[in-house]
């Protein structure tokens, strides 16, 4: 019992580091402290010998807990994020002075085959913007959210915690505080910033009834919206429209992103406006506007098709 108290202290204090250093979300906080239990767990039913606690833990350690993972035919996804937790813990450990020599060095992280995200057709997109019954203030507010999202390729949680203090009307600028609480200022373009209009004159009033709040887009209740109910919200209307993909709530993110590519945006810029930390996050949108050149190429291109 005094093991496992002392080891939960220690991701105790691990979490407050990075939620001090990054600002991580309490999702993400938990993540890394359910790894670490796993590793902790895991190393407590070790023969006599052993290591018994998580900073008497060896590289070997590592590498046979990592190899019982693979055992258990466990995602790589999965593993290669245990790994992440474990090398992240150490080098905190080793900086505290906890420990003296990190047990995770020249452990590699597996390359992960990276899925490309499903993302909708400019033409699809069309058709899901137009689906909302803009006579009603609900569907006025759901064209609203929809145009905003696509424009801007905020997050879903980004976009149902918007702010009237993030959005300047008049440069049609929104200043959004993303992953890490890192800033970065997004354009709205003339499209979405019409309907973001129209709806806080029109409709958004109605729907709070004199209630009071600095949330943008709101229910009948007055209340933001949650990140279900809105997810719930496309895959209606794309049902409506006819689009059987399957979607996720990043769908128009990631439509956002390729489109821009594909009418020729420089990468660093899609980057910034994503909010990405890192360019590679960024390039796997790279893949999906190469084959939709390609496509275009075989389509189009005399020469694009081999001849029968």
């Amino acid at each position: 019992m005094r093991i496992f108290e002392f080891d939960s202290s220690l991701l105790d204090e691990f979490s407050d580091s990075l939620w001090l250093e990054d600002g991580l979300s309490r999702n993400t906080l938990d993540s890394y402290r359910n790894d670490l239990r796993l590793f902790s767990e895991w190393l407590k039913t070790r023969n006599q010998n052993g290591a018994r606690v998580l900073t008497e833990a060896t590289h070997s350690d590592l590498l046979e807990f990592l190899a019982s993972r693979v055992s258990a035919r466990m995602k790589a996804s999965t593993t290669s994020r245990e790994l992440s937790s474990l090398k992240r813990f150490y080098r905190y450990l080793l900086r505290q002075g906890k420990i003296s020599t990190d047990p995770s060095l020249n452990i590699e992280t597996p390359k992960l085959v990276r899925s490309l995200p499903e993302t909708l057709t400019e033409e699809e997109v069309e058709q899901l913007l137009s689906m909302p019954d803009i006579k009603q203030p609900l569907g006025l507010r759901d064209r609203a959210m929809l145009e905003v999202l696509y424009a801007t390729g905020l997050r879903v949680s980004e976009l149902i915690n918007l702010k009237y203090s993030q959005v300047s009307m008049d440069a049609g600028i929104l200043r959004v505080m993303g992953k890490g609480r890192k800033e970065r200022l997004t354009p709205l373009g003339e499209e979405s910033l019409h309907w973001l209009k129209r709806y806080t004159k029109e409709a958004r009033p109605e729907l709070l009834n004199d209630i009071v709040t600095d949330t943008i887009f709101v229910t009948m209740r007055g209340a933001a919206m949650t990140r279900q109910a809105f997810w719930y919200l496309i895959r209606r209307y794309a049902l409506l429209v006819g689009i059987t993909k399957q979607l996720s709530p990043h769908t128009l993110r990631h439509a956002f992103a390729t489109h821009l590519l594909n009418h020729g945006a420089d990468l660093r810029v899609v980057q910034l406006l994503l909010g990405h930390s890192d360019i590679s996050t960024t390039q796997i949108y790279t893949h999906i506007a190469r084959e939709r050149l390609k496509q275009i190429h075989i389509e189009h291109h005399p020469r694009g098709q081999k001849k029968p």
